[in-house]
This record gives C-alpha cells, structure tokens and sequence, in this order.
C-alpha cells in the first residue's frame, strides 16, 4: 500500500495511464487485422483507406508515447511490405 501522498497520486495516475495504453494497443490490433484484410480483398479504395488508418492511429500512438517510434517505423515498413507484394 502507498505510504505518501504523492505514492497515492502516481498509483492513480499509473492505472489511468495503464487504461489509455491498453485502449489504444487494442485499436492498433484492431486496425491491423482491418487493413490486412482489405488489402487481401480486390478493393483498392478500401486497401488504401484501411493502410491510412493503420498508420495515422500508428503515428498518434508515438505521439503519446504509447509505443516507441522505431517500433511504429517497423510496423509501417512491414505492412507497407505486405500491400506492394500483391
């Protein structure tokens, strides 16, 4: 159990955080698995809107330190990897 004030506050400010990292890796794997599936489709509009999104929720991720940028960069090299193999 936190002893000081400010133990008490970092522990809220731990589980707030931990929520909004968790929300936002769960939509990282639910657009991921959307944009790979549209890219396996014939629609090129919807592969492209998908691959948009993917990499803007990527890039807002970084932006809030959810995850590293190196790591969102390889996310984004290997799935642009995946839509020009087709």
């Amino acid at each position: 159990m936190a002893n000081t004030k400010s133990a008490i506050k970092a522990t809220r400010k731990t589980a707030r955080n931990a929520a909004r990292n968790q929300a936002t890796k769960t939509r990282l794997k639910t657009l991921a698995k959307a944009a790979k599936k549209a890219t396996a489709g014939s629609d090129a509009e919807a592969s492209r809107k998908a691959a948009i999104a993917y990499v803007s929720a990527l890039d807002r991720a970084v932006k809030s330190n959810v995850i590293h940028r190196n790591a969102a960069s390889n996310h984004k090299s290997q799935y642009a990897k995946y839509i020009f193999a087709k």
